[in-house]
This record gives structure tokens, sequence and C-alpha cells, in this order.
């Protein structure tokens, strides 16, 4: 079975959009719960809350990654990071029970792409994709590590990402904004 998070109702066909790789995709995991990070983006979710107008292609916000045993693992990089994007948000898990692989290598464990629309062949609404995460953490199916519990070389790490995600984004306002609201220790006035 392959997954597919979104916030859009009644889908009956998915269909590829253009993608992080710039041709047309539908991403997909192997693993339901490695779904559920994509209930909600983050940069989008605070933008709009905050007002922030934007008319682009919203950066993702991936705050995840894999564990050796490949469990996902959500890290969260800003005090209350789980709560701020996930709580309250709802969505739709989509499945399909096959796909035409597109071929494409995404590095990503129990990834799949397609290039070609794919039927679904069942949904399941999810009231609160952050209780859904808080359910699959005590399932034992992924692992979080909560702001508090960061280890010092992810402190580093992203102390070093975030500086070089800013200056990278010249064309992405709305991710920019992002990062110097959740970030401002690391961005500095006049970046």
């Amino acid at each position: 079975m392959y997954y597919h998070a979104s916030q859009v109702p009644n889908i009956k066909q998915l269909e590829p959009r253009i993608s992080n790789h710039n041709i047309p995709l539908i991403y997909f995991s192997k693993k339901r719960e490695n779904t559920l990070v994509y209930l909600s983006n983050a940069v989008e979710k605070y933008c709009k809350e905050t007002g922030f107008e934007y008319n682009g292609v919203w950066k993702k916000w991936g705050a995840y990654g894999f564990n050796p045993d490949g469990r996902q693992r959500l890290e969260e990089y800003y005090p209350d990071a789980l709560i701020k994007t996930y709580k309250g948000v709802s969505g739709y898990i989509y499945s399909a029970s096959e796909i035409t692989d597109s071929g494409l290598e995404i590095q990503i464990p129990d990834a799949a792409t397609s290039s070609q629309s794919v039927p679904v062949s069942d949904v399941e609404f999810v009231p609160d994709a952050y209780e859904a995460i808080l359910q699959a953490e005590r399932e034992g199916l992924i692992t979080i590590i909560r702001y508090d519990e960061r280890p010092q070389k992810m402190i580093e790490w992203l102390a070093k990402i975030t500086k070089e995600e800013y200056e990278n984004s010249e064309d992405h306002p709305e991710y920019r904004y992002f990062l110097k609201e959740h970030f401002p220790e690391l961005i500095k006035p006049g970046i």
C-alpha cells in the first residue's frame, strides 16, 4: 500500500504536481505514519496565521529525519514546533494499492514517486494531525526529539543550516519571514 497526505478532501485520482525536483510527481510513503508530517506546512501555516501575504509556491519545512532502524524522527527546532504546526490541523491520508514508480531516486526511506495519475483506493480522515503524531509515537512507529531534548550537535547543525537557508532564499520571502521569526538569534538584522 502507498500513502499520500493532503488537506484537500474528496480526491479520487491523485495527479502529479511540480515537485521539489522541478518535475511533476506524486510523493508516497509505504508507511502511513510517515505521511502525517505532510498534513501541515509550518511555513505556510505561520505566514497565513500572522497575515503575511504571499502568492507563490510555499517553501516546505521538513523538520524530520530517520533513525538507523528506519523509523521517522520528528525534530522540534524551536519551542512547541509540533503543537504550532500540527495541533488542530485536519487532513486526509489517501492510499493507493499500486503506483507506476517514476524511477526517481529520492533518498527517503520507504518513499516512492509516480509521474502518472494514481487512482485512490481508500481515504482516512485525520481530525487532528498533532494527536495522530502523538499516537504514532506511543505506538513506537515514529520518534520525536523535543526542543529541550536536542543534542548539542543538532543545535550547532541547525545554526549553520538556518543561516544558509536564509541566505539562499532570496526568491522566497515567505520562507525568510518564517526563519527570521522563529530563529531571530540566528538571523541577524540586515541579512
